[in-house]
């Protein structure tokens, strides 16, 4: 039973992935008359960190895995398109940084004591750090071997600390879906 709930949440998180890589990412401001304000991020960091969250660490690394790897066989999925060559764009690190940040969040959101809010989110923001490490090591390797065309501060900025307040404020947001979607499915610590 165990297996089949692994493979589903694993299935899920792929689908979520895929869908969260085609909404971008909004924060409604109330104000006089409603306004939408466009998010530098997509929904699929919110997405694998979800699957993680609820269905836990092997989930969410098949997930990963899955999304990889169709990227990786040339279905357009990732920001830029898809296919082999993607290795070798800036932003692959941050793509590769999904499997240890699935772990990591999986891992913690299993552990005792875990299920209230604040342990979910803290737990969702440690995976996307370690997603950001990932995606900053291979930015610094790439600068070093001469690979990118841009500056490396330019880089970083671009990839790494533009669209971080945003997905922290989505992680927030993923942690109290997490919360409610553990809740119901009696994800019990």
């Amino acid at each position: 039973m165990k297996a089949l709930a692994t493979w589903s949440g694993a299935l899920a998180g792929v689908l979520m992935m895929l869908i969260g890589g085609l909404l971008p990412s909004a924060l409604l401001i109330p104000s006089a008359p409603m306004q939408l304000m466009d998010l530098p991020a997509t929904w699929q960091v919110p997405a694998l960190l979800l699957c993680a969250l609820v269905s836990g660490p092997r989930a969410g690394m098949i997930a990963a895995v899955a999304y990889l790897s169709l990227g990786l066989l040339d279905l357009p999925v990732f920001h830029s398109g898809g296919g082999l060559t993607y290795v070798l764009e800036p932003g692959f690190g941050y793509l590769a940084g999904f499997i240890p940040a699935a772990w990591l969040t999986g891992r913690l959101s299993q552990q005792q004591g875990m299920g209230d809010l604040t342990a979910q989110a803290a737990a969702a923001v440690a995976g996307l750090v370690t997603l950001q490490f990932c995606g900053l090591v291979n930015l610094c390797l790439g600068a070093l071997l001469g690979r990118w065309e841009q500056a490396l501060p330019e880089l970083v900025v671009g990839y790494g600390i533009g669209p971080l307040p945003a997905q922290l404020a989505l992680c927030a947001a993923t942690a109290v879906v997490a919360v409610i979607l553990r809740w119901c499915l009696v994800v019990r610590e």
